[in-house]
Protein backbone atom coordinates (compact mmCIF):
# COMPACT_ATOMS: atom_id res chain seq x y z
CA UNK A 1 0.00 0.00 0.00
CA UNK A 2 1.08 3.37 -1.21
CA UNK A 3 2.44 5.74 1.83
CA UNK A 4 -0.07 8.60 2.40
CA UNK A 5 1.00 12.16 1.63
CA UNK A 6 1.67 14.58 4.26
CA UNK A 7 3.01 18.15 3.98
CA UNK A 8 5.28 19.79 6.22
CA UNK A 9 5.34 23.56 5.56
CA UNK A 10 8.54 24.52 7.38
CA UNK A 11 12.00 23.21 7.57
CA UNK A 12 11.81 20.61 10.74
CA UNK A 13 14.45 18.86 12.89
CA UNK A 14 15.73 15.66 11.73
CA UNK A 15 14.09 13.68 14.55
CA UNK A 16 10.44 15.00 13.06
CA UNK A 17 11.61 13.63 9.78
CA UNK A 18 12.44 10.75 10.57
CA UNK A 19 8.68 9.76 12.42
CA UNK A 20 6.84 11.32 9.37
CA UNK A 21 8.94 9.65 7.03
CA UNK A 22 8.43 5.88 8.79
CA UNK A 23 4.45 6.22 8.24
CA UNK A 24 4.31 8.58 4.80
CA UNK A 25 5.36 10.27 2.59
CA UNK A 26 6.96 13.69 2.87
CA UNK A 27 6.89 16.96 0.66
CA UNK A 28 8.45 19.61 3.09
CA UNK A 29 9.26 23.31 2.52
CA UNK A 30 12.68 23.22 2.69
CA UNK A 31 13.65 27.24 3.32
CA UNK A 32 13.32 29.18 5.98
CA UNK A 33 10.26 31.35 3.88
CA UNK A 34 7.05 30.43 4.24
CA UNK A 35 5.41 29.27 0.92
CA UNK A 36 2.67 31.49 -0.79
CA UNK A 37 -0.83 30.56 -0.38
CA UNK A 38 -0.52 28.99 -4.26
CA UNK A 39 2.40 26.88 -3.52
CA UNK A 40 0.88 25.67 -0.30
CA UNK A 41 -2.50 24.49 -1.85
CA UNK A 42 -0.58 23.14 -4.64
CA UNK A 43 1.10 20.66 -2.35
CA UNK A 44 -1.81 19.92 -0.21
CA UNK A 45 -4.30 19.16 -3.31
CA UNK A 46 -3.96 15.42 -2.39
CA UNK A 47 -2.18 15.39 0.59
CA UNK A 48 -3.81 13.68 3.66
CA UNK A 49 -2.12 15.38 6.20
CA UNK A 50 -0.91 18.68 6.65
CA UNK A 51 1.70 20.01 9.67
CA UNK A 52 0.98 23.69 9.96
CA UNK A 53 2.68 26.45 11.29
CA UNK A 54 2.40 30.13 12.14
CA UNK A 55 3.08 31.39 8.30
CA UNK A 56 0.05 29.38 6.92
CA UNK A 57 -3.51 30.48 6.62
CA UNK A 58 -5.73 27.78 6.38
CA UNK A 59 -9.30 29.09 5.40
CA UNK A 60 -12.67 27.13 4.51
CA UNK A 61 -11.90 27.50 0.64
CA UNK A 62 -8.13 26.12 0.85
CA UNK A 63 -9.93 23.13 2.53
CA UNK A 64 -12.15 22.27 0.12
CA UNK A 65 -9.93 22.41 -2.36
CA UNK A 66 -8.00 19.27 -0.98
CA UNK A 67 -10.36 16.71 -0.97
CA UNK A 68 -8.07 13.98 0.74
CA UNK A 69 -7.43 15.61 3.88
CA UNK A 70 -8.17 14.39 7.33
CA UNK A 71 -5.42 16.29 9.66
CA UNK A 72 -3.60 18.86 10.13
CA UNK A 73 -1.30 18.61 13.35
CA UNK A 74 -0.66 22.19 13.87
CA UNK A 75 2.81 22.73 15.44
CA UNK A 76 1.23 25.84 17.46
CA UNK A 77 -1.26 26.55 20.57
CA UNK A 78 -3.10 29.16 19.07
CA UNK A 79 -4.82 28.32 15.76
CA UNK A 80 -6.41 32.00 15.05
CA UNK A 81 -5.02 31.35 11.48
CA UNK A 82 -6.80 28.01 11.00
CA UNK A 83 -10.51 27.83 10.29
CA UNK A 84 -11.50 24.86 12.68
CA UNK A 85 -14.76 25.00 12.42
CA UNK A 86 -15.03 25.02 8.38
CA UNK A 87 -12.10 21.88 8.79
CA UNK A 88 -15.08 20.23 10.78
CA UNK A 89 -17.15 20.71 8.78
CA UNK A 90 -15.30 19.07 6.04
CA UNK A 91 -14.33 15.75 8.71
CA UNK A 92 -10.56 17.17 8.93
CA UNK A 93 -9.32 16.91 12.48
CA UNK A 94 -7.28 20.20 13.47
CA UNK A 95 -4.63 19.13 16.90
CA UNK A 96 -2.68 21.56 18.70
CA UNK A 97 0.52 21.48 21.06
CA UNK A 98 -1.01 23.13 24.35
CA UNK A 99 1.46 22.75 26.94
CA UNK A 100 5.16 23.09 25.43
CA UNK A 101 5.07 27.06 24.80
CA UNK A 102 4.36 28.10 28.34
CA UNK A 103 7.63 28.07 29.61
CA UNK A 104 9.61 29.56 27.40
CA UNK A 105 7.04 31.88 26.31
CA UNK A 106 6.59 33.15 30.15
CA UNK A 107 10.46 33.41 29.99
CA UNK A 108 10.51 35.34 27.83
CA UNK A 109 7.72 37.86 28.71
CA UNK A 110 10.75 38.26 31.67
CA UNK A 111 13.24 38.96 29.72
CA UNK A 112 11.06 41.74 27.74
CA UNK A 113 10.18 43.24 31.13
CA UNK A 114 13.46 43.50 32.13
CA UNK A 115 15.15 44.75 28.90
CA UNK A 116 12.64 47.38 28.56
CA UNK A 117 12.65 48.51 31.99
CA UNK A 118 16.18 48.80 32.48
CA UNK A 119 17.36 49.96 29.08
CA UNK A 120 19.41 46.83 28.21
CA UNK A 121 19.35 46.99 24.45
CA UNK A 122 20.09 50.69 24.84
CA UNK A 123 22.60 50.62 27.04
CA UNK A 124 24.28 47.24 24.70
CA UNK A 125 23.63 50.32 21.68
CA UNK A 126 25.86 52.82 23.50
CA UNK A 127 28.40 50.85 24.87
CA UNK A 128 29.04 49.71 21.14
CA UNK A 129 28.43 52.78 19.35
CA UNK A 130 30.24 55.52 21.29
CA UNK A 131 32.57 53.25 23.28
CA UNK A 132 32.33 52.89 27.73
CA UNK A 133 34.51 55.21 29.57
CA UNK A 134 32.81 54.97 32.99
CA UNK A 135 29.26 55.44 34.78
CA UNK A 136 27.74 58.36 34.04
CA UNK A 137 24.05 59.31 35.14
CA UNK A 138 22.05 58.25 31.99
CA UNK A 139 19.75 55.58 31.38
CA UNK A 140 17.63 55.40 34.62
CA UNK A 141 14.92 52.95 34.00
CA UNK A 142 12.29 51.21 36.15
CA UNK A 143 12.53 48.14 38.44
CA UNK A 144 9.55 45.61 39.55
CA UNK A 145 10.83 46.01 43.43
CA UNK A 146 7.64 47.11 44.57
CA UNK A 147 5.78 47.96 41.30
CA UNK A 148 2.14 47.02 40.01
CA UNK A 149 2.39 44.38 37.25
CA UNK A 150 -1.19 43.73 35.62
CA UNK A 151 -1.61 40.38 33.71
CA UNK A 152 -4.46 40.35 31.21
CA UNK A 153 -5.09 36.57 31.08
CA UNK A 154 -4.97 34.18 33.59
CA UNK A 155 -4.63 30.56 31.64
CA UNK A 156 -1.67 28.58 31.52
CA UNK A 157 1.32 31.45 30.36
CA UNK A 158 -0.43 34.45 32.82
CA UNK A 159 -0.09 31.43 35.20
CA UNK A 160 3.70 30.68 34.36
CA UNK A 161 4.86 34.53 34.51
CA UNK A 162 3.05 35.39 37.26
CA UNK A 163 4.52 32.38 38.99
CA UNK A 164 8.23 34.18 37.49
CA UNK A 165 7.25 37.39 38.96
CA UNK A 166 7.01 36.22 42.18
CA UNK A 167 10.61 37.04 43.40
CA UNK A 168 10.89 40.29 42.25
CA UNK A 169 8.44 41.19 45.19
CA UNK A 170 6.09 42.83 42.87
CA UNK A 171 2.42 43.27 43.00
CA UNK A 172 0.47 41.28 40.44
CA UNK A 173 -2.99 42.01 39.45
CA UNK A 174 -4.65 39.25 37.38
CA UNK A 175 -7.97 39.76 35.12
CA UNK A 176 -9.56 36.39 33.71
CA UNK A 177 -12.63 35.36 32.06
CA UNK A 178 -12.75 32.47 34.68
CA UNK A 179 -13.37 32.50 38.69
CA UNK A 180 -10.64 31.71 39.98
CA UNK A 181 -9.73 30.69 43.51
CA UNK A 182 -7.66 33.58 45.68
CA UNK A 183 -6.63 30.25 47.46
CA UNK A 184 -5.01 28.66 44.51
CA UNK A 185 -2.80 31.26 43.89
CA UNK A 186 -1.78 33.23 47.71
CA UNK A 187 0.63 35.67 45.33
CA UNK A 188 -2.25 36.88 43.07
CA UNK A 189 -4.71 39.91 43.55
CA UNK A 190 -7.32 39.23 40.74
CA UNK A 191 -9.38 41.74 39.20
CA UNK A 192 -11.73 43.24 36.67
CA UNK A 193 -9.93 44.23 33.52
CA UNK A 194 -10.61 47.95 33.76
CA UNK A 195 -8.70 47.73 37.34
CA UNK A 196 -6.19 46.19 36.29
CA UNK A 197 -5.56 48.33 33.19
CA UNK A 198 -5.64 51.24 35.49
CA UNK A 199 -3.70 50.47 38.66
CA UNK A 200 -0.75 48.81 36.55
CA UNK A 201 2.56 50.40 36.32
CA UNK A 202 3.72 47.13 33.78
CA UNK A 203 0.79 45.73 31.72
CA UNK A 204 1.46 42.19 30.07
CA UNK A 205 -0.73 40.14 27.38
CA UNK A 206 -1.38 36.78 27.96
CA UNK A 207 -4.69 36.36 26.03
CA UNK A 208 -5.96 34.44 22.49
CA UNK A 209 -6.80 36.64 20.12
CA UNK A 210 -10.31 36.14 19.62
CA UNK A 211 -13.13 38.66 17.95
CA UNK A 212 -13.43 40.07 21.86
CA UNK A 213 -9.74 40.65 22.82
CA UNK A 214 -8.61 42.08 19.37
CA UNK A 215 -7.35 45.37 19.81
CA UNK A 216 -8.19 45.56 23.68
CA UNK A 217 -5.67 47.73 23.92
CA UNK A 218 -6.73 50.69 21.75
CA UNK A 219 -6.70 54.34 22.27
CA UNK A 220 -9.69 54.30 24.96
CA UNK A 221 -8.13 51.68 27.03
CA UNK A 222 -4.81 53.43 26.62
CA UNK A 223 -6.34 56.55 27.81
CA UNK A 224 -7.61 54.78 31.33
CA UNK A 225 -4.08 53.80 31.82
CA UNK A 226 -2.03 55.50 34.20
CA UNK A 227 0.41 57.70 32.48
CA UNK A 228 4.24 56.44 32.37
CA UNK A 229 2.77 52.77 32.34
CA UNK A 230 4.93 50.19 30.30
CA UNK A 231 2.96 47.31 27.69
CA UNK A 232 4.71 44.05 27.16
CA UNK A 233 2.67 41.93 24.59
CA UNK A 234 4.34 37.98 24.05
CA UNK A 235 1.19 36.62 22.61
CA UNK A 236 -0.86 37.45 19.84
CA UNK A 237 0.15 41.20 17.99
CA UNK A 238 -3.82 42.10 17.41
CA UNK A 239 -4.34 41.66 20.80
CA UNK A 240 -3.03 45.65 20.31
CA UNK A 241 -3.70 49.24 18.07
CA UNK A 242 -0.05 49.35 17.07
CA UNK A 243 -0.70 52.86 15.80
CA UNK A 244 -2.72 53.82 18.91
CA UNK A 245 0.44 52.42 20.75
CA UNK A 246 2.86 54.44 18.78
CA UNK A 247 0.93 57.79 19.37
CA UNK A 248 0.77 57.27 23.01
CA UNK A 249 4.71 56.28 23.24
CA UNK A 250 4.79 59.58 21.27
CA UNK A 251 2.95 61.74 23.94
CA UNK A 252 4.96 59.77 26.55
CA UNK A 253 1.66 58.64 28.08
CA UNK A 254 3.12 55.34 27.57
CA UNK A 255 7.10 54.79 29.01
CA UNK A 256 7.62 51.82 27.00
CA UNK A 257 6.26 49.11 25.00
CA UNK A 258 8.18 45.53 24.59
CA UNK A 259 6.56 42.75 21.68
CA UNK A 260 7.55 39.49 20.30
CA UNK A 261 4.65 39.47 18.14
CA UNK A 262 2.71 42.02 15.38
CA UNK A 263 -0.60 42.53 13.76
CA UNK A 264 1.34 41.81 10.25
CA UNK A 265 1.65 38.25 11.48
CA UNK A 266 -2.30 37.35 12.30
CA UNK A 267 -3.41 35.61 9.25
CA UNK A 268 -6.72 35.91 10.61
CA UNK A 269 -7.38 39.34 9.74
CA UNK A 270 -8.38 40.39 6.30
CA UNK A 271 -7.38 43.78 7.83
CA UNK A 272 -4.12 42.97 9.53
CA UNK A 273 -1.33 45.81 8.37
CA UNK A 274 1.63 44.31 6.11
CA UNK A 275 4.36 45.60 8.42
CA UNK A 276 5.13 46.81 12.00
CA UNK A 277 4.39 50.53 12.13
CA UNK A 278 7.24 52.49 11.02
CA UNK A 279 7.09 54.40 14.29
CA UNK A 280 7.49 51.60 16.58
CA UNK A 281 10.95 50.47 14.43
CA UNK A 282 12.13 53.76 15.09
CA UNK A 283 11.62 54.33 18.53
CA UNK A 284 14.40 52.14 19.55
CA UNK A 285 15.05 53.99 23.34
CA UNK A 286 11.65 53.06 24.14
CA UNK A 287 10.86 49.68 22.20
CA UNK A 288 12.06 46.59 23.02
CA UNK A 289 11.03 44.15 19.60
CA UNK A 290 11.88 40.38 19.23
CA UNK A 291 10.75 38.41 16.04
CA UNK A 292 8.16 36.17 17.76
CA UNK A 293 11.00 33.79 19.22
CA UNK A 294 8.70 33.43 22.52
CA UNK A 295 8.92 29.36 22.09
CA UNK A 296 12.41 29.48 19.93
CA UNK A 297 14.25 26.75 22.64
CA UNK A 298 16.40 24.21 20.81
CA UNK A 299 14.72 21.28 22.51
CA UNK A 300 11.36 22.75 22.94
CA UNK A 301 10.62 23.52 19.58
CA UNK A 302 11.59 19.86 18.66
CA UNK A 303 9.25 18.56 20.96
CA UNK A 304 6.11 20.91 19.35
CA UNK A 305 6.89 19.36 16.25
CA UNK A 306 7.23 16.07 17.44
CA UNK A 307 3.85 16.48 19.56
CA UNK A 308 2.51 17.58 15.80
CA UNK A 309 4.19 14.70 13.92
CA UNK A 310 2.48 12.32 16.48
CA UNK A 311 -0.88 14.07 16.32
CA UNK A 312 -0.54 12.69 12.27
CA UNK A 313 0.81 9.50 12.87
CA UNK A 314 -1.89 8.50 14.92
CA UNK A 315 -4.53 9.93 12.10
CA UNK A 316 -2.52 7.82 9.36
CA UNK A 317 -3.01 4.61 11.91
CA UNK A 318 -6.85 5.29 12.71
CA UNK A 319 -6.26 6.20 15.93
CA UNK A 320 -8.01 9.68 17.20
CA UNK A 321 -5.02 12.09 17.88
CA UNK A 322 -4.00 13.59 20.81
CA UNK A 323 -5.15 17.12 21.64
CA UNK A 324 -7.85 17.60 18.98
CA UNK A 325 -9.36 21.06 19.17
CA UNK A 326 -12.45 20.17 16.59
CA UNK A 327 -15.16 16.95 16.13
CA UNK A 328 -14.89 16.53 12.45
CA UNK A 329 -17.55 14.62 10.94
CA UNK A 330 -15.91 11.63 9.28
CA UNK A 331 -15.28 12.82 5.31
CA UNK A 332 -16.30 9.53 4.21
CA UNK A 333 -20.03 10.18 6.54
CA UNK A 334 -20.37 13.58 4.53
CA UNK A 335 -19.79 12.37 0.87
CA UNK A 336 -22.17 9.95 1.55
CA UNK A 337 -25.17 12.41 2.53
Amino acid sequence: MEKKKIVVTSRVFPETRALLEAHARLVVNETDEPWSAGKLLEHCRDAFGLMAFMTDSIGEDFIAACPELRIIGAALKGYDNIDVDACARAGVTVTIVPDLLTVPTAELAIGLILSLGRNILTGDTAIRGDGFSGWRPALYGAGLDGATVGILGFGLVGQAIAERLHPFRCRVLAADAECRSDAAFPHIQFAETDRVMAEADWLVLALPLTSETQHIIDRSAIARMKPGVRIVNPARGSLVDEAAIADALSTGHIAGYAADVFECEDWARDDRPKDIDPRLLADKARTVLTPHIGSAVTHVRRDIELSAARSIVDAIAGRPPAHAVNAPVPREVIEDA
